[in-house]
């Protein structure tokens, strides 16, 4: 019977001396716990001692050395298998034959009829080996008792015994009767050690050629972290990667698919080698598999890269030292060289560096600009190093529209004649007011060089960062055209294109930064014009084909790739101002970062170079002007003009203020005060009466209107 236990309690207030009674309750034990059955206790305890780590590694360790010496054995089998036949031949013939080189197959043929031919004649001579033998044999043994007598004979002579004739002969027989016994004596044990002995070589010939599955090999060989990069190690990554045509074609080569690879070379902080796929398979299946491959390369993803050369068949492999993308690169030369200077038409901006080490240098000289990504990561930064080095060029002037708006352009503040910053759609307005100011700037620079031919203008270098929110400014003219959009009728759009289409002939240039492209932030027609194209990480194949074209992404650009955060600054780059690997169409670059202190020493540098500007910061297109006088001066000695023949007249007078005026905004003017245009045989026109009596009119009632 269990015992129980009696516990005191007492109330939480603080008690009276004579009225608070002790309160006792009695509370009985808890059941004993049932006993766990013997046989779950002994499944628990076999189940920890089978998963137990010392029981994996002595597994391992027992199936990994078992299998040294089977396969050793395997691998010596098949040494002596080549050595006396001609299998080695046929295979090297099969790869050849694999990979579509008929020479090398046509040669390997040749080798093997040679070695047959060598081999018959082994074969013959082996015939009569046993008669030439017998008779060097014969001779040879009659040859050495004549020549043992004939020193016994001088021994006898020396000494005067006639015994001494057949010493050396004697001495002769016993030292073989010698070797005879100590045979005898050895070659017990020998019979019984011999064949541990040759277990153990087959051991060691397994050992060094790893010949055990993956599992069973020892953790830091298992692991493979990091690895050198060896041609058995790349063919065994592509034999594994589930492509079956390729897989066969390494299986039949005779080399085990070393014919397909070219020279592994050092190429920055990783290597480079070209492979040559066997007919029947397609690169596309081999890029298509990138994770895979980098995996059997024990490599992360990110680490392979594998583009398209000019070869047939041929895809190229640059594999990264394991981590080595994962460090950063070194200071901009902007930052560390204060003498550094700049050349529009001549230098190379120092953007950053490539995955071979090498500087990544890229020439603007009339190459329009598009660097596009995902938000936060570098676009920015990509865009401000190449134009803090351009500043460095004093004939070099900037237009920016920074629609982010949060002062990573205020180092041009005193650089660039027109320096927009906010994100509203009122900036997205002066944004495309900027744009469209370029584009005038652009036709007046082509008019006066059809005059006069030999004019050079300074470069143009017109900026929008976050272009997208231009593209998306849903706001809308007085003409009723929308300031965004992707039609004919967006004026960002359209002012765009015009820069695109003629203004690297005069030197206006459109650099544009812009997020996560999209058919209706970054439209077709705007993208295919620049010249330079550049991407950071994006979130899709679509989207990389956006950023860089089709063209450069079916070769084996891939930004999207790239790893959000981690890969941030990297930027995938197609243009012909950069120095691209022959065969590829596109580079990857870990471009510099300049931070905001060292790029306002930049921008100083810049400053001191030039004379002084003076930076506009806002678009204002509300000059005073008088519309209905400005009419009447255009009209001049007419009777009456074609209301769009006035229209392109004002036009002429002020392109900013006139720009969007249109018959119907002329006709509103004129009702403003009274007078309307007419037609004239059937055609609109302004009669230079009806303008003069509005302004009789407006001056009587002292009245004045500005444009809008």
């Amino acid at each position: 019977m269990s015992e129980n236990v009696v516990h005191l309690h007492k109330p939480t207030d603080p008690p009276t001396p004579d009225t608070t009674p002790t309160v006792l309750t009695v509370v009985p034990d808890a059941p004993p716990a049932r006993p766990v059955p013997i046989w779950v206790r002994s499944g628990r305890a076999i189940k920890t001692g089978v998963t137990h780590e010392r029981t994996k590694a002595t597994v391992r360790a027992a199936a990994r050395h078992g299998l040294y010496t089977l396969n050793g054995g395997r691998i010596v089998t098949r040494r002596a298998w080549d050595g006396r036949t001609g299998s080695r031949y046929e295979r090297m013939i099969r790869a050849a034959e694999a990979a579509g080189n008929l020479e090398a197959a046509e040669e390997w043929e040749e080798r093997l009829q040679r070695f047959r031919a060598a081999r018959h004649h082994r074969r013959m001579d082996l015939l009569h080996s046993p008669v030439e033998a017998a008779k060097g044999v014969a001779v040879g043994a009659g040859m050495s008792i004549g020549a043992l007598v004939a020193l016994g004979v001088v021994m006898a002579i020396n000494t005067g015994h006639v015994g001494d004739v057949i010493t050396p002969l004697t001495a002769t027989i016993d030292f073989i009767a010698l070797l005879i016994r100590i045979v005898q004596i050895v070659w017990g044990p020998a019979l019984t050690i011999a064949p541990f002995l040759a277990l153990l070589a087959l051991w060691s010939v397994g050992r060094k050629q790893q010949a055990a599955p993956n599992w069973a090999l020892p953790a830091n060989v298992r692991n493979g972290e990091g690895e050198p990069i060896t041609p058995s190690i790349v063919v065994k990554a592509l034999r594994d990667l589930g492509v079956p045509a390729l897989a066969r074609a390494i299986k039949e080569m005779g080399d085990a698919g070393a014919s397909m690879l070219g020279p592994i070379r050092i190429a920055g902080c990783g290597v480079e080698v070209d492979v040559t796929l066997p007919s029947g398979v397609a690169t596309n299946e081999v890029q298509g598999k990138r994770r895979k491959l980098a995996e059997n390369l024990t490599r992360h993803e990110h680490e392979v890269f594998i583009t398209i050369p000019e070869a047939a068949r041929t895809v190229r492999l640059w594999i990264a030292d394991s981590g080595a993308l994962d460090e950063p690169i070194g200071p901009s030369p902007l930052v560390t060289d204060e003498t550094l200077t700049a050349n529009y038409k001549t230098g190379r901006a120092p953007w950053g560096q490539d995955l071979r080490g090498d500087a990544a240098e890229l020439s603007v000289y009339q190459r329009h600009l598009l660097v596009t990504g995902l938000s936060n990561q570098g676009k920015t930064a990509a865009l401000r190093a190449l134009a803090l080095w351009l500043a460095l060029d004093r004939t070099v002037q900037f237009w920016i529209a920074d629609l982010k708006g949060v002062g990573d352009w205020a180092p041009f503040d005193g650089i660039a004649k027109v320096l927009i910053e906010g994100p509203s759609d009122s900036h997205c307005i002066q944004a495309t007011e900027m744009v469209e100011d370029a584009v005038e700037e652009m036709n007046r620079r082509i008019e006066a060089v059809r005059k006069d031919p030999t004019l050079v203008f300074p470069p143009l270098i017109v900026l929008v960062d976050e272009a997208q929110k231009a593209f998306m400014c849903p706001a809308k003219g007085e003409d009723g055209r929308p300031y965004g959009g992707a039609k004919a009728t967006s004026r960002y759009f359209m002012a765009v294109r015009e820069i695109h289409n003629q203004g690297r002939a005069v030197d206006v240039l459109m650099w544009q930064g812009t997020q996560d492209p999209t058919d209706q932030n970054l439209p077709k027609l705007v993208r295919e014009g620049a010249h330079t194209r550049a991407s950071l990480v994006v979130g899709t194949e679509s989207q990389a084909e956006m950023a860089l074209g089709a063209k450069a992404v079916n070769a084996g650009a891939a930004p999207h790739l790239l790893r959000q955060g981690l890969d941030k600054g990297t930027l995938v780059v197609a243009s012909d101002g950069i120095t691209i690997p022959a065969g590829q169409s596109s580079i990857t670059v870990r471009t510099h970062f300049i931070d905001d202190e060292p790029a306002a020493e930049i921008a100083a540098r810049a400053k001191a170079l030039r004379d002084g500007v003076a930076t506009l910061r806002s678009i204002d297109r509300t000059e005073e002007r008088d519309p209905l006088a400005d009419v009447a001066a255009v009209i001049g000695d007419a009777a009456r003009l074609r209301t769009d023949e006035v229209l392109k007249r004002l036009h002429a007078l002020d392109t900013a203020v006139y720009r969007e005026w249109n018959n119907g905004r002329l006709k509103r003017l004129l009702e403003e005060h009274g007078e309307e245009p007419k037609k004239s045989h059937g055609v609109m026109v302004v009669r230079r009466d009806d303008v003069a009596r509005a302004l009789a009119n407006r001056n009587d009632d002292g009245s004045a209107s500005a444009a809008e």
